[in-house]
């Protein structure tokens, strides 16, 4: 695998697993880390995808719909994705600054919605089974 590519997955998945550890914590849980965590794992699936695709370095956004206009030639089915990217697409920093705070439910969607993409995004890449967490 390209180094390039195994950087945007090992970045994603970090992302992932991260948003994984939070949503399960009970006390003191941090729902805006995990809607951003997901919001990071996508776009950064998108970015390997379209890095696969066209061998340029991605533009630089975190627009997940734009990013999918992108790939729109490469994967015509991950629109059926694009309710998902576009409620993700909000949590890029939506939640980072006062004014606005994630709440259980917020988080809850961004998981549900992160994990779709997820798997389509492997399974796309031709890696491991998305339907299990990452190592």
């Amino acid at each position: 695998m390209d180094l390039w590519l195994a950087e945007w997955i090992d970045k994603a998945e970090a992302d992932y697993r991260t948003m994984e550890r939070e949503s399960v914590v009970t006390e003191d849980p941090s729902h805006d880390v995990v809607c951003f965590c997901a919001q990071q794992c996508a776009e950064k699936y998108l970015k390997a995808r379209l890095y696969v695709g066209t061998q340029v370095d991605p533009p630089r956004t975190h627009d997940l719909l734009l990013l999918l206009t992108a790939l729109a030639s490469h994967e015509p089915d991950w629109h059926d994705y694009a309710e998902d990217l576009a409620l993700l697409s909000r949590f890029a920093a939506r939640y980072r600054y006062p004014g606005l705070t994630a709440d259980s439910e917020d988080a809850a969607d961004a998981v549900r919605a992160c994990r779709r993409f997820r798997a389509a995004a492997r399974r796309a890449l031709a890696l491991d089974d998305p339907t299990q967490p990452a190592a």
